[in-house]
Order: C-alpha cells, then sequence, then structure tokens
C-alpha cells in the first residue's frame, strides 16, 4: 500500500473564539450545530467520531461508522480517521481508512482561522473519485460551521 502527496487542504476564517469552534468540532451537540445530524463523539485517542448522515441506511452505511479520533490538543489540533461515502465501496470497504487534520488558530479576539488537511490517499481511480467527491464536500462543511456561528460570535 503506497500513500501518495496528495492533500485535501482548505481554510477558513470565522468569527467567533477559538474555544467555541474547539466544542463545535469535539462534541456531538457541537458537530449537530452546524451538521445537524445525530454523531457519536468520544474526545479520546481511539474514540469514536462517528457523524450519521443517513440513519435510514443499512447499519455499516450510515456515515463515518468506525472512524476515531487519533490524536488532539485541546483547543489546537484535532485529528480523526475518516472513510469514504457508502457511494463509492470500493474505497470504503478497504481496510485503510484517510485521516482529516482540524487546526484552530486564534487570529484576534473575534476571528479563528481553522485548516482542515484530507490526507492519506491511495493510487486508483476510485481513490480519485473519492478525493474529489471530499474537495467539494470539506467546501460544505466549513460553510455550514461559519453560518452556525453568525448568530452567536462568541
Amino acid at each position: 500500500m503506497n500513500i501518495n502527496s496528495k492533500n485535501i487542504h482548505k481554510s477558513i476564517s470565522i468569527r467567533t473564539s477559538k474555544d467555541q469552534l474547539w466544542r463545535k468540532w469535539t462534541t456531538s451537540d457541537g458537530l449537530k450545530s452546524f451538521i445537524g445530524v445525530d454523531n457519536r463523539i468520544e474526545l479520546k485517542p481511539g474514540g469514536a467520531f462517528e457523524i450519521y448522515f443517513s440513519m435510514d441506511a443499512p447499519e455499516g452505511e450510515r456515515g463515518s461508522e468506525g472512524c476515531q479520533v487519533l490524536s488532539f490538543l485541546p483547543e489546537e489540533m484535532l485529528t480523526f480517521s475518516w472513510n469514504a461515502p457508502p457511494s463509492i465501496p470500493e474505497v470504503r470497504n478497504q481496510n485503510h481508512r484517510t485521516w482529516v487534520v482540524v487546526q484552530f488558530n486564534k487570529i484576534d479576539q473575534n476571528y479563528t482561522e481553522i485548516t482542515l488537511d484530507h490526507l492519506g490517499w491511495l493510487n486508483g481511480e476510485k481513490w480519485n473519485e473519492t478525493y474529489v467527491y471530499f474537495e467539494k464536500a470539506w467546501d460544505i462543511v466549513l460553510k455550514a460551521l461559519s453560518e452556525s456561528c453568525v448568530d452567536h460570535p462568541n
């Protein structure tokens, strides 16, 4: 298995505090506030980082089932494993998972920059398809995160 050097890199400045964004990424209620779906988050290495995008789907195809917190530094960095969507079973059903690194950087009292890197890509047509999928999906996630902070900046 050869991991290539591909990296989805996203960055956004959001008008809210660093601790508020940390809570949004690391608690069940926080994730629900911008992703809007059920989830299971256990903030500890090896803990669950599961987001259920489709509870009507069969078990194993509901979302990020089986994904885990890999590491974190409180209010600085969160790393979790990530799987492919059920629509790309050739990648989803492999043992290899990609990983996502989210970094929290205070710009000033009112703004925080979120940097997201999605790494661990393998080679192949279906892996490329998955990469393209997440290139777009992470933009949607970060936009929803930003919009969730509009009414409550701090």
